[in-house]
């Protein structure tokens, strides 16, 4: 059949399985070992006797919450599964995986509901190049037609769906398919391969006018098959699987396949598509501008294990490795892997040597990231992609329960963003919190788990504090602060006098003096000042005070008595008494926020940010994103905190936003009042 052969010489192979969640992702790998011998028997995501689902917190959410790798083999050739999260709290574990595999295989189901999701996932990978097989799953419990299934899930891809197989019916239930490329009827067998049988009938009728209309598509973007089509010949089959696979690597159609993982249904026919029409390793070494010639890997994820420490996950797309080999990475730091291995879900073959196409796991590579290509030469490469993390939605301030822990707790947070770079801590200088943000609520469910389970570090955790300030609303003037201690030898003296004013919002704090004949010399006038910031940090509403001038106008001084810290004193006091008679208001930060979400859920995500006492700027289409719109507002970050979680179920799950510090506004009322006494108590 054309260069299929050559194409099945080409070196191991990496697929990446993506989809919506609970599309059945998972149950498909396990169908996939199963048929090539890797395991004996299917495991089950119930009961966390998957391959994939290996880790603790899998099995304990009963869902995908990171990349999986199984490698295995199918007629002669070697395979690496990676079964991806679908849920959009873990998108980011698919973006780093995406990049260097060959191909991916988009499971979905025929749900209206998860249209949205599965048309967020197929613009990554058409983002990217990736070429994609639609696998469409739980045809056995198809309710509807394949051609209704198909139209239902045209919307989510930008280019056409290629249909290579039509189902049979039987009973009112899919017991088989036509293959449109082979010409040939197959009905299931649970759990073995499909039986052929004649091809006659109306199937036969079904089977012309599916085929024709495959080839018409192929014919868009093959000139020479359109006018044998127009001639009414019939093309060469090696013609025909020659474009499929052409097409398929070039982005132009996405083929379309169905089955049933649970019972493997259609599971052998998806192999054997991967098998003849997927592109060899050296498409995705093109794709990076990985340089014939040069050994280069692509690092797809980061793990840190309890006991061998960190393994760094790769695609070899070009060259060879030998265990032990010296590699160099973005930041130019060369380092010695203390191991090569073969992946298995949670275990691993230790290997001699790999090849380009081979995808393994690299020991204790301490300076190499997630997304970096890491290479044997000296000379650090460039970024092969970026993989830009998303911004977080969702926060929590976190602290050790055993202050002894406080170490270990660092530690194990930057173990955690180096896994998963869509995690972001920060310490907040003004709260003194430590801030865990991550893309949705069960991303840091999962955190907090791994926390737990992986590194035994307890944690308290609670919403983080909202960054209040405080202003004045009126000026006052010859305000005086005067600080005096004798306790025997030198004592204590400072004196000073203020006047205090507001200023626009946004100005910050100013000093100035107008000290005239010395009453306050001016070695002391910066002690004044760092005297009044410091008492500025909490005013008399208990928060850091903002928007207003200072200026030092009169005071006096001790020959002797007289320091810097006197007049720190000095001037905190005349700040403290000048604050409290300039009618301290409270103000609320306000961030402008970018919801993005599908069209139809326009009007639902505008109520949301509304009944959050948001203002709605207006909302525009979403640049490139057809049937998508941008949603922008102004918002409390007092309302931000859980905004997330009614934003993703108003949008079936996919939508998000950024947002970003705008102005701090006042606030006054009932909502002023007990934030002052919530700060009080």
């Amino acid at each position: 059949m054309g260069d299929q052969a050559g194409r099945r010489q080409s070196g191991p192979r990496c697929i990446a399985l993506v989809g919506p969640f609970q599309s059945g992702k998972t149950t498909l790998l396990e169908a996939v070992l199963e048929r090539t011998g890797a395991i004996a028997r299917m495991g089950a995501t119930e009961s966390g006797s998957t391959v994939s689902d290996s880790s603790a917190e899998s099995r304990q959410f009963r869902m995908s919450v990171e990349a999986g790798f199984a490698t295995t083999s199918f007629m002669g050739d070697d395979y690496t599964f990676v079964d991806c999260p679908g849920s959009v709290d873990f998108l980011h574990d698919m973006r780093a995986v995406i990049p260097a595999v060959d191909a991916a295989v988009v499971v979905c189901e025929a749900d209206e509901k998860k249209v949205p999701a599965l048309g967020l996932i197929l613009r990554e990978l058409e983002d990217r190049g990736i070429p994609r097989i639609l696998f469409i799953n739980k045809i056995d419990k198809a309710s509807r037609r394949l051609r209704e299934t198909l139209e239902v899930l045209r919307p989510a891809s930008r280019v056409p769906l290629l249909l290579r197989q039509i189902p049979i019916w039987s009973n009112g239930i899919v017991s088989g398919f036509v293959d449109l490329a082979l010409e040939r009827a197959f009905v299931y067998r649970e759990h073995a391969a499909s039986e052929v049988i004649p091809l006659d009938g109306a199937d036969l009728d079904r089977e012309k006018e599916a085929r024709f209309s495959m080839l018409e598509t192929l014919a868009d973007h093959d000139d020479e098959l359109m006018e044998t089509l127009l001639s009414d010949l019939e093309p060469p089959r090696d013609r025909v699987f020659d474009d499929l696979g052409r097409e398929l690597a070039a982005g132009l159609v996405v083929p379309v396949l169905f089955g049933s993982a649970l019972q493997t249904h259609g599971v052998l026919r998806l192999l054997k598509t991967l098998r003849h029409d997927v592109p060899p390793v050296a498409a995705a070494a093109g794709r990076l501008g990985v340089a014939p010639g040069e050994t280069v890997a692509q690092v797809m994820k980061t793990v840190h294990t309890a006991h061998g420490g960190k393994i760094s996950v790769a695609r070899l797309v070009s060259g060879s490795l030998a265990e032990g080999a010296v590699l160099t990475g973005a930041a130019g730091v060369a380092e010695r892997t203390s191991g090569l291995f073969r992946l298995f879900g949670p275990g691993v073959e230790k290997m001699r040597e790999a090849k380009a196409g081979d995808t393994v796991a690299l020991g204790k590579l301490d300076h190499m990231a997630t997304g970096e290509a890491v290479t044997t030469g000296r000379t650090p490469l460039a970024p092969l992609v970026v993989i830009e993390a998303p911004q977080p939605v969702l926060s929590l301030a976190l602290s050790a329960r055993d202050r002894k822990d406080d170490v270990r707790l660092g530690l194990a947070l930057g173990k955690l963003v180096d896994e998963d770079p869509s995690l972001a801590v920060t310490h907040d200088a003004g709260t003194g919190e430590i801030i865990l943000a991550g893309q949705g609520e069960m991303h840091l469910r999962v955190a907090m788990a791994k926390l737990s389970n992986r590194y035994g570090v307890a944690v308290n955790q609670s919403r983080p504090a909202i960054g209040y300030r405080e202003t004045i609303k009126k000026a006052a003037t010859g305000v005086r602060g005067r600080h005096r201690k004798q306790s025997g030898g030198h004592g204590q003296f400072g004196d000073v006098v203020i006047d205090v004013k507001p200023v626009p919002r946004g100005t910050g704090f100013q000093f100035d003096d107008r000290i005239t004949g010395g009453v306050v010399p001016k070695q002391y006038i910066p002690a004044v000042r760092e005297g009044v910031a410091d008492a500025l940090r909490k005013g008399p509403l208990g928060f850091p005070v903002v928007d207003l001038a200072v200026t030092l106008t009169d005071g006096s001084f001790h020959t002797v008595d007289s320091s810097d810290m006197a007049f720190q004193q000095a001037g905190r006091i005349a700040i403290q008494e000048a604050l409290a008679a300039c009618h301290p208001v409270l103000l609320e930060p306000v961030l402008r926020i970018a919801v993005t979400v599908p069209s139809e859920a326009t009007a639902r995500v505008n109520a949301i940010v509304s009944a959050r006492r948001g203002q709605i700027l207006g909302f525009d289409a979403r640049e490139r994103w057809p049937g998508w719109d941008v949603v922008s507002a102004l918002m409390p970050e007092a309302e931000i905190g859980d905004l997330i979680v009614e934003i993703r179920s108003a949008t079936a799950g996919v939508g998000s936003f950024t947002a970003q510090f705008d102005h701090l506004a006042e606030l006054t009322g009932r909502d002023a009042e007990r934030i002052v006494q919530t700060r009080a108590a």
